[in-house]
């Protein structure tokens, strides 16, 4: 218990967890592609990329749950929904970019489309990060900040007593 609060204080810096993002994201996605292919050669490739992108992402949420954000457990089902809606998203921006390119460009080349979509995934991969860092495994904002910045000052209730000029009316009063 005492090891996950302390795990859950020390979160990453945002350069520490967007390196973290990289290497886990991308050697999951390396990981995936080898898998892709040797799962197509007994299956066909669309149920072999289906499941393979479906376990991978699964996969790369609890890595980022417990490693790259230092969430200090396990992701739940709503990090791991909103995950895979995120990287829903990402895939959607990759397909359309080649769409576009292919619209604009009749028959591009090999390194033109390289370009485009890595361009695209990168784009993609920056704006998950900002979801997964700032929605999916956001930290909830301590008592004291929260209730630091919302306290407002009271202004003081006068009763009808007058208060005196000085000190010598003071004792005078008394």
């Amino acid at each position: 218990m005492e090891a996950a609060r302390n795990q859950e204080q020390s979160a990453p810096g945002a350069f520490t967890a967007f390196a973290r993002f990289v290497l886990c994201g991308g050697g999951v996605g390396v990981a995936s592609s080898f898998a892709v292919a040797a799962l197509a050669s007994w299956i066909p490739w669309v149920l072999a990329n289906a499941l393979i992108t479906a376990v991978s992402t699964l996969l790369a949420t609890e890595l980022h749950a417990r490693f790259t954000f230092g969430a200090g457990g396990r992701a739940t089902w709503r990090q791991h929904m909103q995950s895979a809606g995120s990287a829903a998203a990402a895939y959607a921006v990759t397909c359309v970019a080649m769409f576009v390119l292919q619209q604009l460009v009749a028959a591009p080349g090999a390194v033109v489309e390289q370009v485009v979509y890595l361009s695209a995934s990168a784009l993609a991969g920056v704006v998950r990060f900002a979801v997964l860092r700032l929605v999916v495994f956001a930290r909830p904002r301590s008592r004291t900040a929260t209730s630091a910045r919302t306290t407002r000052p009271v202004p003081a209730t006068v009763t009808g007593t007058p208060a005196p000029a000085d000190a010598a009316a003071l004792c005078r009063a008394a």
